[in-house]
This record gives structure tokens, C-alpha cells and sequence, in this order.
């Protein structure tokens, strides 16, 4: 295990980073700091500032205020040699078109002073990682949207950086392709690697993610584990969902009279809500539906998840 991710200390710290663009400011007083296999997702709207932060961590972003430290090393224009820790996939990575996949990364090899041999060694590991080895000499110009972006996963991950930065790197990639995707996530953990993927999937983000970030207007709205994230201030509401057998005309307005129900959403044959969590409450809620003749065919109580998460943070949808 290279060096870096050796201990228990934190590969990467923000302190009160701040980040504005004349009157605007993109990120407002942003601290966290994770440990060796910490992977954080980032959610929020856009223009909520997850690229800027990212940018920031990169060192692409002067800041405004506060500090990125890298390994121990505060990030700045003076500290060149912690940039070779940092890898960074844009959304949409900047490419060579008119290079072969391999041609492109041995010359990004190059520029880390990397040895012919360990280049080669490196782009083949890599390419099999991203599913990309059969089209290693195929230019770059013909390549779809995902293949694209496996091409950016390639380059960023190829000089073994710490800290991975993956802005919406999921994007274009097929189902097929989305599940690959998340089990390298979950290698790189193993890795030691400390890494921030943004994305507005948050259906894949409770796999492969240790912690969350909610963003809104440039703050960290909600930010720890995924486990506390979800569960909220102390995990004593979930939501519930049910499947009628036949119709039942006002239900909206049943679920809302009942104490304590909150969140309803119905359409159709199905229900959800939100009401205490425990099998007690479960089985209170569950009689009174059956007392106002509701025909519940299907009754379930959900464990929280980001999505609910999200919700809650007043945020409507992922835009």
C-alpha cells in the first residue's frame, strides 16, 4: 500500500473554504475531512456548487477564503508537488481527439515522468478497468459520450492519485456500464483512495458511498456518514409505502387528516408517507387504514435513503 495511505489521519481537509466570483459566492464556508477508503457523494441542484468545490479541491479554483490540505500539505500555488496527488474527471473531460485511446494516456504517462514500461503496465491495468482494452487504438473523435468519459475515469486514475475527484462521471454511461462503474468505486475504497463523486443518480449513491453532501446555493446543507445522513436528527421517522386493491376516492385527503402523517404523495393504486418508524407505530398506522376501509393489498415501511434525505433538505428535485 503506497505510503500516503498509510495511518489513521485525514488524506483530505477543508476548512472553512469559501469560494465567490465577484458578488457571487459559489461556496460558502465548506469544511469536512475524510480518512483513507472515505468516498463522499455530492448532491444538490445544479448551480447548487458541487463543480466549484471540486475545482477548488483540484486547485483549478482560487479561493476566497479557508484551506484545502492534501496529505498534510496545504494546497496552494506554492505547492505544485501535491497536485501529482489529486485526479480530477471534469464533466466533460478534455481530450485529444485526434490520438488513440493508448497514444492519449501515454502522453498524459509522460507528463507525469512516468517510465515507458509503467506506462504501458499502467494503460493496460486501467483500459481493463474501464472496459475499454478492445478499443485501446480506436481515436478518441469516434468514441460515444460513455466511453468518453471511461477514457477521463482512465487518465485521472493513471499516476495513482490519493484524492479522486469525479464530477457526474456516471453520465452516458448505460446500465451495464453504471454497475461496472460502481464496483470500481468500491475497488478504489479498498484502494485506500480517498474520493468525492458528484452526481444526480442518488440511486446508485447509497452503494458505493461511506458519506453524503446535500448542496444548496453553495453550503453544505446535510453532511456525514450515509447512515446518519438518511436517517435525519434521530432516525425516528421512515416512510411507508402501500398498494391498493381497488380504488379509493380521497385518499390524499385521509393520509393527511391521520396525526402525525406527513410527506403524502399518491397516484393511482399507490401510496407513500411519512409516519413514525418502529413496528409499533407501523402496526397503529396499518389498523387505522383498515378501520377507514382503505383496501390496503400491500403495506411496507422503508428504511430512510438518501432520496428521502434529500427531501427532507427541502430540496424538490434533482434538477
Amino acid at each position: 500500500m503506497p505510503e500516503q495511505f498509510c495511518g489513521n489521519g485525514a488524506v483530505l481537509s477543508l476548512e472553512h473554504v469559501h469560494v465567490e466570483f465577484g458578488p457571487l459566492v459559489a461556496v460558502r464556508d465548506v469544511s469536512l475531512s475524510l480518512k483513507p477508503g472515505d468516498l463522499l457523494g455530492l448532491i444538490g441542484p445544479n448551480g447548487a456548487g458541487k463543480t466549484t468545490l471540486l475545482r477548488a479541491v483540484a486547485g483549478l479554483q482560487p479561493l476566497a477564503a479557508g484551506t484545502v490540505h492534501i496529505i498534510g500539505t496545504e494546497l496552494g500555488p506554492n505547492a505544485r508537488e501535491v497536485l501529482r496527488h489529486i485526479g480530477f474527471t471534469p464533466d466533460t473531460p478534455p481530450f485529444y481527439d485526434g490520438l488513440t485511446i493508448r497514444d492519449f494516456l501515454r502522453f498524459i504517462g509522460r507528463g507525469y515522468d512516468l517510465q515507458s514500461s509503467e506506462i504501458e503496465e499502467r494503460i493496460d491495468f486501467w483500459l481493463e478497468k474501464v472496459w475499454l482494452t478492445e478499443k485501446a487504438n480506436q481515436k478518441i473523435k469516434g468514441l460515444s459520450r460513455g466511453m468518453r468519459q471511461r477514457v477521463g475515469i482512465a487518465r485521472t486514475l493513471l499516476p495513482n492519485p490519493a484524492v479522486v475527484l469525479l464530477d457526474e462521471p456516471a453520465a452516458g454511461l448505460d446500465p451495464a456500464g453504471r454497475a461496472q462503474f460502481r464496483q470500481l468505486l468500491c475497488d478504489l475504497r479498498e484502494q485506500g483512495k480517498v474520493l468525492i463523486v458528484s452526481s444526480h443518480i442518488l440511486s446508485d449513491m447509497e452503494e458505493y458511498c461511506t458519506h453524503i453532501g446535500i448542496m444548496q446555493r453553495g453550503e453544505l446543507l446535510k453532511y456525514g456518514t450515509v447512515a446518519h445522513v438518511a436517517a435525519g436528527t434521530d432516525g425516528s421517522r421512515c416512510r411507508y409505502t402501500m398498494f391498493l386493491a381497488g380504488p379509493f376516492i380521497g385518499l390524499a385527503e385521509l393520509l393527511a387528516a391521520l396525526p402525525e402523517v406527513t410527506g403524502v404523495d399518491v397516484s393511482a393504486d399507490r401510496a407513500s408517507l411519512e409516519y413514525p418508524s418502529g413496528k409499533e407505530a407501523a402496526a397503529k398506522l396499518l389498523a387505522d387504514l383498515v378501520a377507514r376501509r382503505v383496501p390496503v393489498a400491500s403495506f411496507t415501511p422503508h428504511a430512510p435513503g438518501i432520496e428521502e434525505a434529500y427531501l427532507r433538505a427541502g430540496i424538490r428535485q434533482v434538477e
